[in-house]
């Protein structure tokens, strides 16, 4: 926890990932969160310019990833809804190569996964509909976007669902 914010971190089980918890004012209006100062998550070791923010809105059993880019880090988030979360680490001269985790994100728990620079990471809606936000370290790039089978024999990701609603790009499936 950082002295100033009062945002709590917890750590995953792979160096450089995050799983934070920032401060939320919560009253009879509703709630007020910060979700982003550079300089306090600087503090918590976060040190990336972040250049471009997306959302991706989908459907309950929408399965979205496993994409990454080596050079691309960013800051997750879930506005509206729920989505088990999962990110693989695709650092090929890593221990934890090919491993996975796991993080339930909602917009009732209100956590932010770090997900740094070689990590894949995806994303299943558990409930009807869900928001979800993410922050960029570098701008999109074709060149460098890759994707991970959701359902690789090699990595072996524990999905709560057996038939996923795939994109074209997503859903290769293994036979």
């Amino acid at each position: 926890m950082t002295q100033e914010s009062g945002i709590r971190t917890i750590k995953t089980k792979f160096d450089g990932p995050l799983l934070i918890e920032p401060v939320v004012h919560e009253d009879f209006r509703g709630y007020f969160k910060e979700t982003f100062r550079q300089n306090i998550y600087k503090e918590l070791g976060i040190d990336t310019d972040f250049v471009q923010d997306n959302i991706s809105w989908s459907y309950r059993n929408v399965l979205r990833g496993m994409h990454y880019d080596h050079e691309v880090a960013k800051l997750v988030q879930v506005v509206k809804g729920r989505t088990y979360h999962v990110i693989v680490d695709m650092r090929e001269d890593s221990s934890t190569y090919k491993q996975w985790q796991s993080f339930i994100l909602s917009d009732s728990n209100h956590r932010q996964i770090f997900v740094p620079k070689g990590f894949a990471n995806g994303f299943l809606v558990l409930s009807d509909v869900a928001f979800v936000s993410y922050k960029q370290g570098t701008y999109w790039s074709a060149e460098g976007d890759h994707t991970l089978l959701w359902n690789d024999p090699t990595v072996g990701i524990k999905w709560p669902i057996t038939n996923p609603i795939l994109s074209e790009k997503d859903g290769m499936q293994f036979a």
